[in-house]
C-alpha cells in the first residue's frame, strides 16, 4: 500500500489513511534495517576486528595501497604510517552498546537501498505520469551515490584522519587512549556524513526540477564551490598533506560539477516538456 491509490483515486483517502500507509512503508523499512542488523550482531569478530579497526592497523588496505604507491612514485610521504593506540571502554555496558550500535548503523548502510525504494513506493503515486519517468533511476542513483560515498568515507576519509590524529601529539605526557563509544562515534559519523554528502547530485535534482535551482547560478558559484571545498576537505582530512586533501577535495568538488550537469539536464527536460504542453 502507497500513501495515493494506486488507480488515481487519491481524494479518496483520509489524511490517516496516508499516515497509515507511509506507517507501512517505515514498518517495513525498519524491519529490513533490524534484520540486517542481527544478522551483523552474530557477526561480532568479523564487524569489530576487520571493519571497525581495519582503519586503526598499519596492514588496513588503504595504508598498503599508499606506501605501494609511494614506492613507485619514489615519494615515501605518501606512505601513511599510522601510530597503534588501544582503544579502552570505561563503563560495564560500554562493550555491549557499542555492539548494537555499530550493528544498528551497519544495518542502515546496508538497507539504504530497500529503504530508499519504499520512500520512493510512498511518494511516486502523488506525482504525475510525466514527473514519475523525468525521476526513473531515482532509486538506483541515490543508492549507489550514498555507497560510494559510505565506502570513500571508510577507505579513505577514516584512515587518513585516523592516522593524523593518533600521530598529533602535545606532549609526551599526553597518551591517546580513545574510548570505544568515542572510536565507534567517529567512524560512524565519517561514513554516515559521507554517503550523505554524495547524495548533492539527487538534492540538486529535486531542487532544479522545482525550479529554486538553476545550473546557470551553479556555474556562477564555482569559483565558492572550489573555495568551500577546499576548506571542506581540510576540516575532514586535517592533515597537513595536500595529497590527502585534494584525494578528498576531488571527488567533492566532481559531485558539484556533476550536479550542474545534472540540473542543466532537468532544464532541458522541462523545457520539451513546456513545448509539448503548448504544441498538444
Amino acid at each position: 500500500m502507497s500513501i495515493f491509490n494506486r488507480g488515481g483515486n487519491n481524494d479518496n483517502m483520509s489524511f490517516f489513511e496516508h499516515i497509515d500507509a507511509l506507517r507501512g512503508h517505515l514498518f517495513r523499512s525498519a524491519i529490513a534495517i533490524v534484520a540486517i542488523a542481527v544478522y551483523v550482531f552474530w557477526n561480532k569478530t568479523f564487524v569489530f576486528d576487520t571493519v571497525l579497526f581495519g582503519p586503526k592497523k598499519q596492514d588496513f588496505i588503504t595504508y598498503r595501497w599508499m606506501c605501494e604507491l609511494s614506492a613507485k612514485l619514489h615519494m615515501p610521504d605518501l606512505c601513511v604510517h599510522v601510530p597503534q593506540f588501544k582503544v579502552i571502554s570505561t563503563t560495564l555496558a560500554g562493550q555491549f552498546m557499542a555492539h548494537i550500535t555499530i550493528s544498528f548503523i551497519i544495518g542502515l548502510i546496508l538497507s539504504i537501498p530497500y529503504v530508499f525504494w519504499e520512500l520512493w513506493r510512498f511518494i511516486a503515486p502523488a506525482l504525475h505520469e510525466k514527473e514519475r519517468k523525468a525521476a526513473k533511476g531515482v532509486v538506483a542513483y541515490a543508492s549507489l551515490l550514498f555507497l560510494i560515498g559510505a565506502a570513500f568515507g571508510y577507505f579513505f576519509i577514516t584512515p587518513f584522519s585516523i592516522a593524523f590524529l593518533a600521530d598529533y601529539n602535545v606532549s609526551p605526557e599526553v597518551t591517546i587512549m580513545p574510548t570505544l563509544d568515542e572510536y565507534v562515534d567517529f567512524v560512524t559519523s565519517m561514513v554516515l556524513v559521507t554517503g550523505l554528502s554524495f547524495e548533492l547530485p539527487m538534492v540538486m535534482f529535486f531542487l532544479g526540477r522545482i525550479g529554486i535551482v538553476k545550473s546557470k547560478m551553479l556555474k556562477d558559484f564555482r569559483r565558492y564551490a572550489i573555495v568551500a571545498v577546499l576548506f571542506l576537505s581540510a576540516i575532514i582530512t586535517p592533515s597537513v598533506d595536500m595529497f590527502t586533501q585534494t584525494l578528498v577535495a576531488v571527488p567533492l568538488y566532481g559531485l558539484y560539477e556533476l550536479s550542474i550537469l545534472v540540473v542543466a539536464r532537468v532544464e532541458k527536460r522541462k523545457k520539451i516538456e513546456e513545448e509539448e504542453f503548448y504544441n498538444s
